[in-house]
């Protein structure tokens, strides 16, 4: 998962699979896949944010670090730019029950290093990232394997999962907890990484200066100011780079990377500030790009706060809050209609997605009702009338600012409380108060896909204990219906139970859907064959110079 500012063959047996097409873009394909044409020299510009933590495949659940990692580590598979998963490093992964899986790994294959990757490279790194001495963020990703509640048990000494056995150099196996048969899917998504033998004698340097397998490396990182990563060219896989590598400017104002796009000093921008939205198209023509991808946008209102705690009051205050929000009125004003109103939690793109759960009209804008519901929350507990209610943004994501001010707006002006936009001066800065739990009032979030799957907007961000569940929602019976529904081995009935769960959420609103996001971006004069994925990332690898 990724935290947006907003990854990753085999057919799929069980839950989910995906129904997506690539994002725009001006590509020239020839018979193999491959591009036609271009400099592949040239080195390419993009925007980022800074990474909010070093980088490590288990500890990075942001953009900032996530466009990097997906670019100098590569797994067990990869997604093409329609979301259907190819063989990465995998030769085969085998199951014949879905709870019992056999991995063996191509031969021959090395770190930017010359270090080999072995089937202990994949159970070493999931080891280490699952282990909660080490604090990685993705941690929960590892819960389905068999012998993660012992690594994990309070005072206990143990740091291998007993799920998990090397078998030889290129054969590893996997022991779930129960069958679920959309975890080969899960496999290319960062946390499942390996790391070579020099990452676990510093975890903290390494993160700084990591070693990895993918099509580029990181040769250098200028913290807050840029990441620059060259071809790896003891990369094999089907991701080679066809550029001269790619330099990521960290930027601080989306509107500063459109003029920077449009003066040709920066190649690939994935984020359109509002005050372009009307007129990037006809500014920059076929050099754009406004399509659906997977991911949404949401306030979460942690439950450790007064007044927010899981229960009725809470609940009460999260419905309030909801309702009072006119989600259309800011989409039109302030994205000029290029976002679709939230009807769930997950992403239309997604096969089993149903804007039809029960519950959800609680997203519908009705201001009495919104009245009505706080005020019921008054009689729980009173709410003092000169309290401030903060949202937090960062401001150097496009959009943020304005949308935030709009929603503060009209939770002052349809409730009548004392709703303040808080700002934050990075993404970084909002990820590290949000992730320490030191928030004093709710936030922007919004989510990336890892995988294509409806799951992965549910587990990761409200399963108990989940790395990603910055309002520490806990719920007994939304983890049985997540539960329950990764055992399913047929993809509808899978999408059912999700959706089910979905219901409990709607009740208990862990996070406000607002909308669903579209990837709305722009590239210079300087590029060709630029192409956005299905989760809404530039396929950075297959853009050339000209």
């Amino acid at each position: 998962m990724r935290y947006s500012h907003a990854s990753k063959a085999m057919a799929l047996t069980g839950a989910l699979a995906l129904t997506l097409s690539a994002c725009g873009g001006g590509s020239s394909e020839s018979s193999d896949g491959g591009t036609e044409g271009g400099n592949a020299s040239y080195v390419v510009t993009a925007n980022t944010t800074e990474p909010q933590n070093g980088l490590l495949p288990a500890n990075t659940n942001e953009v900032g670090g996530g466009r990097v990692m997906d670019l100098i580590f590569t797994g067990l598979v990869s997604y093409k730019a329609d979301g259907t998963s190819q063989n990465e490093l995998a030769e085969s992964i085998e199951t014949k029950d879905s709870q019992n899986y056999t991995i063996k790994i191509k031969s021959g294959q090395t770190f930017s290093d010359g270090t080999p990757v072995t089937a202990a490279s994949f159970v070493d790194a999931w080891n280490f990232g699952a282990d909660d001495k080490n604090a990685q963020l993705n941690s929960y990703f590892f819960e389905s394997i068999k012998g993660y509640d012992k690594v994990n048990a309070p005072k206990s000494k143990e740091d291998k999962m007993e799920g998990l056995k090397v078998v030889d150099d290129t054969t590893f196996t996997v022991e779930l907890s129960q069958p679920e048969s959309d975890f080969p899917l899960r496999l290319g998504y960062t946390a499942f990484m390996p790391l070579p033998e020099a990452a676990f004698k510093d975890p903290k340097a390494f993160g700084q200066k990591p070693i990895g397998n993918g099509p580029y490396k990181l040769t250098e990182w200028n913290h807050d100011v840029n990441l620059k990563l060259d071809v790896n060219d003891k990369y094999q896989g089907p991701r080679t780079a066809k550029n001269g590598g790619i330099d990521f400017k960290v930027y601080q104002s989306t509107d500063s990377a459109y003029q920077d796009v449009m003066s040709d000093t920066l190649d690939v921008l994935d984020q359109i500030p509002p005050s372009q939205l009307a007129s990037y198209q006809s500014d920059l023509g076929d050099r754009s790009v406004n399509s659906p991808y997977a991911g949404n946008a949401t306030i979460t209102i942690p439950g450790y706060l007064d007044h927010f705690k899981q229960g009725e009051e809470g609940n009460l205050r999260r419905a309030a809050i909801s309702r009072a929000i006119d989600r259309q009125l800011i989409i039109d004003k302030v994205y000029n209609g290029g976002k679709v109103k939230a009807d769930d939690f997950t992403a239309p793109v997604l096969e089993g997605y149903n804007k039809d759960i029960p519950g959800s009209d609680v997203l519908d804008f009705n201001a009495d009702e919104a009245k009505k519901l706080w005020a019921q929350a008054d009689d729980i507990s009173k709410w003092d009338s000169g309290a401030e209610f903060t949202i937090g943004y960062n401001v150097d994501g496009a959009g943020n600012k304005e949308y935030v001010e709009a929603v503060v707006n009209q939770l002052k002006n349809n409730l009548g409380i004392n709703a303040v936009a808080q700002p934050f001066s990075s993404f970084k800065e909002l990820r590290d108060k949000v992730t320490s739990h030191k928030m004093t009032g709710g936030f922007r979030t919004g989510w990336q896909a890892d995988y294509p799957s409806l799951y992965n907007f549910l587990g990761p961000l409200f399963g108990t204990g989940a790395g990603s569940n910055d309002g520490l929602y806990s719920s007994k019976e939304f983890d049985a219906k997540l539960t329950e529904g990764l055992k399913a081995t047929d993809p509808a009935q899978g999408a059912k139970i999700f959706n089910e769960s979905q219901e409990i959420l709607f009740k208990d609103l862990p996070a406000i859907p607002l909308w669903y996001q579209a990837v709305q971006g722009g590239w210079s004069n300087n590029v060709s064959n630029v192409e956005f994925g299905w989760n809404g990332v530039p396929l950075y690898n297959e853009i050339t110079g000209k």
